[in-house]
This record gives structure tokens, C-alpha cells and sequence, in this order.
């Protein structure tokens, strides 16, 4: 058996068949997460579809030949973002709901296409049972949000939102060394092209977001779906030690410049720093790379990355400048260089009181106690809430797993969900 067949077995055993219904159909949205989990899959059961990849654009060509079938008109811009419409009784601003595809190193199958794939089953659950929506309606796929190619995510929403100078896209590098402009062109766009993608923000009354919570809340209190009322806005930073490369043997330990030793002296300092600003801030050092990583060699160079997380823009600016201070301080005490460079910004956002109140009358309207919850985590959503109105709702995680093959969702919570979505989205549809 296939791993997209196991995925589909998976989904469905003990799925409530009497969720389906109201046009919404769960073996649809198994059947669509299973075909995607074969794109990019890994031995381990999980994807790899790093941005603006092969792997990325076939995933996105998958959902544009459903969304074609379920009539919407398609198109791309020069960012990669996918934009399916389905045109309203009335002509105006559009409602628009989508995540990404993309994935993390051996991510997981639902964090991003679950957003996509309920996004779109809005739309197929209209034209199942021949509605028309009030006003038009987008499904919209963000290219590149994770991040893991170029080590700042977020491209397509930001390239959609007006604010690509904030990530400087001429300047990065992906894994392999190539540069974003080359990138670009082998996907089949250019640099001059994602800078286009700029769009007329005004067209937009409302994005929403569904998506997996990444974390236990919704697990521990028994719910499938909750209200997310704010994202934290990460900071994302490149800190660079330089010392001096040496004999492991003969050099003394009084005469050394070693970049790994200040860099675990940064590390540590770092564990202890964000509660002192904030209950909810955070900072995470996920990758580090040691040069000339030799057994018998001092290390000249370390380079790793700060991930700075917080709900409250002014503490976690905050936080990021001691950080700063505290690499400056672990090089001047080891006698090493330190070089900080933040390559991702993004402030939190909160979502509009209207909104979060719809969509617990949205959950309550199906029997669940409307939980509110924060998002740790970046997402498109909080892009596009600079500039138009923007809200989230999240979808039980099992275990709270998520960036890694175990990542798992029960169809029956991801259809109750898609439920929750139709009704918040109808509701916008008559204000």
C-alpha cells in the first residue's frame, strides 16, 4: 500500500460519515490530503516542498486543476501565489481564505494544505448545492511561507501585502548557495516579477486562515476547533561568530579565539533572557553550523540562527535588543567578532474583536464551547492583517506535533472545521 494510501486509510477510519454534508464532503478533503502527501514525500511519511521548489509549483499545480474543476478562475502572480475566484451576486471587495503548500525539511501533511484544502471545499460546498455567494470569494496559495529555503519566510504574503523590502529578496541565498534572483528565474518568474506581485489590498474585505494549532490546548479540552484572537510576530536573526582557526593540540587554552565557545556562552544566556521581558515571549536557536568543523580544529566561525517570538511587539523588540547586547558581550568575553543580521520581521497581530466574535458564534452554531487561543507561530494571515482585516481559526493537533512526519489531524475535526469556516465566511458575506 502507497503512503497517500495510507494517509487516505488513515483519515477515514472512523470518520463520522453524517460530518459530510451541507455540500462538504470529507473523502474529498481525505483524498485531496492524500494526493498531496505524495508530492515531495519522504521514507519517514512526511514532504519536503521547499519554497519556490519543483516539488512547491507541482503542489501548486494539483490544487489549481481542482480549483479549475470546482470553477474558479486562476490565476498566478509573479510571486508564485495562487489566486482561484469564484465571482459573488455582487461585484466588490473579495473574501479570501488559503494558506500555503510548502513544507519544512521532512515536514508534516497538514500544516499548510489543510488551510488550502478547506479554503477550497468552501467553494466546492457552494457549487454542490448550487449557491452563489454573496460577494467573491478567493482561494489563495502563498508561496514560500515556512521559510526553509532561504531562512525568511513569509515571501508570497509579503510580495502580495507591498512589504518585500522588509525581507531585502536580492540579498538572500538559498541552501545550496543560489541566489533568490536565480531561484526565481529556474521556477519560471524573476525578481522584477515577485516585486510586481504587489497587489491592490483595497480589492480585499477579509482574510481568513485555518490551520492546525501546532499545540495541545485544543487536544487537552476535548475540542476540534478553536478561535485564534492573536499571532505573535517573529524576529528572525543571523548571528555570526569569527574567531581564529588553530591546532587543537598546541594551542594553550589561555591564547585561543574559539567561535564555539563564545557561541555557547550566546546560547545559554539566551535561555534565561525572554522571561524577563515577557510570559510570552520566546527565543529558539534552531541551526548552527560549525567552520571548519574538524575534529582536531578550534572553530573560527560558528553561524546560527534566533528565532524571537512575541504577541507584544514593544517587549519583543525589546528582547531582540538584548539578545544583540548578549552576543556582543559572549564575543568581547571569548575575544571573537559577532556579526547580528535580522533577515525576517514581523509585527503581531490582533485579531478584531467583530471578527473573533463571529467566529465563536461560528464554533457555538456547532455545538462546541468557542475556546480562544494565541498563535506562537507566524503565519500568512498575520501578513495580509496589516493591511485588511484578518482572521484565524485553528484545528485540533495531535500530541501538538506539527513540522515533522507524525503531524496529524482527524478528518472528523478537520470537517467540523471546514464547517466553522463556511458559516464564519457566509456570515461576512451578509455584513
Amino acid at each position: 500500500m502507497s503512503s497517500s494510501m495510507n494517509v487516505f486509510a488513515k483519515l477515514t477510519t472512523g470518520y463520522d460519515e453524517s460530518l459530510s454534508r451541507s455540500g462538504v464532503s470529507g473523502m474529498r478533503m481525505a483524498e485531496r490530503l492524500s494526493e498531496l502527501s505524495e508530492i515531495g514525500k519522504t521514507t519517514e511519511g512526511g514532504v519536503n516542498r521547499p519554497g519556490f521548489s519543483f516539488e512547491e509549483k507541482q503542489a501548486k499545480q494539483l490544487v489549481m486543476s481542482w480549483m479549475e474543476e470546482a470553477g474558479l478562475a486562476v490565476t498566478v502572480d509573479g510571486a508564485g501565489n495562487v489566486i482561484g475566484r469564484m465571482a459573488g451576486v455582487t461585484e466588490g471587495k473579495a473574501i479570501c481564505s488559503g494558506s500555503h503548500v510548502d513544507s519544512v525539511p521532512n515536514g508534516g501533511n497538514f500544516d499548510g494544505p489543510l488551510g488550502v484544502i478547506a479554503a477550497l471545499e468552501v467553494a466546492e460546498a457552494w457549487k454542490e448545492t448550487g449557491i452563489q455567494p454573496e460577494k467573491p470569494y478567493e482561494v489563495i496559495i502563498f508561496s514560500d511561507e515556512e521559510g526553509s529555503r532561504f531562512g525568511a519566510g513569509l515571501t508570497g504574503s509579503h510580495a502580495m501585502a507591498g512589504h518585500l523590502e522588509e525581507k531585502n529578496p536580492s540579498e538572500l541565498k538559498d541552501f545550496d548557495g543560489k541566489s533568490f534572483e536565480t531561484v526565481m528565474d529556474e521556477y519560471g518568474s524573476s525578481l522584477e516579477a515577485v516585486w510586481e506581485a504587489k497587489r491592490d489590498m483595497s480589492e480585499i474585505e477579509l482574510f481568513v486562515e485555518l490551520h492546525i494549532e501546532q499545540g495541545k490546548l485544543l487536544e487537552k479540552n476535548g475540542l476540534s476547533v478553536g478561535a485564534v484572537k492573536g499571532i505573535a510576530g517573529p524576529v528572525w536573526m543571523n548571528v555570526t561568530f569569527e574567531g581564529e582557526a588553530g591546532h587543537a593540540g598546541n594551542t594553550p587554552m589561555d591564547d585561543r579565539r574559539d567561535s564555539l565557545v563564545a557561541a555557547s556562552h550566546f546560547i545559554h544566556a539566551i535561555a534565561s533572557l525572554p522571561r524577563k521581558f515577557s510570559d510570552t515571549a520566546v527565543a529558539t536557536i534552531g541551526k548552527l553550523n560549525v567552520y571548519p568543523n574538524g575534529i582536531n580544529v578550534i572553530p573560527q566561525k560558528v553561524e546560527l540562527t534566533v528565532d524571537i517570538r512575541d504577541i507584544h511587539k514593544d517587549k519583543r523588540d525589546a528582547l531582540v535588543e538584548s539578545i544583540i547586547g548578549a552576543a556582543q558581550v559572549s564575543a568581547s568575553v571569548h575575544n571573537v567578532e559577532v556579526e547580528c543580521q535580522q533577515t525576517l520581521t514581523v509585527d503581531p497581530l490582533l485579531i478584531p474583536e467583530k471578527l473573533l466574535s463571529d467566529m465563536k458564534e461560528s464554533i457555538e452554531q456547532f455545538g462546541m464551547e468557542p475556546m480562544e487561543l494565541m498563535s506562537g507561530a507566524g503565519h500568512d494571515s498575520m501578513v495580509l492583517g496589516r493591511e485588511v482585516p484578518a482572521a484565524m481559526l485553528f484545528v485540533q493537533s495531535k500530541k501538538g506535533i506539527s513540522h515533522n512526519p507524525e503531524e496529524w489531524t482527524d478528518l472528523n475535526d478537520c470537517v467540523l472545521a471546514v464547517h466553522v469556516l463556511k458559516a464564519f465566511i457566509e456570515k461576512q458575506m451578509t455584513v
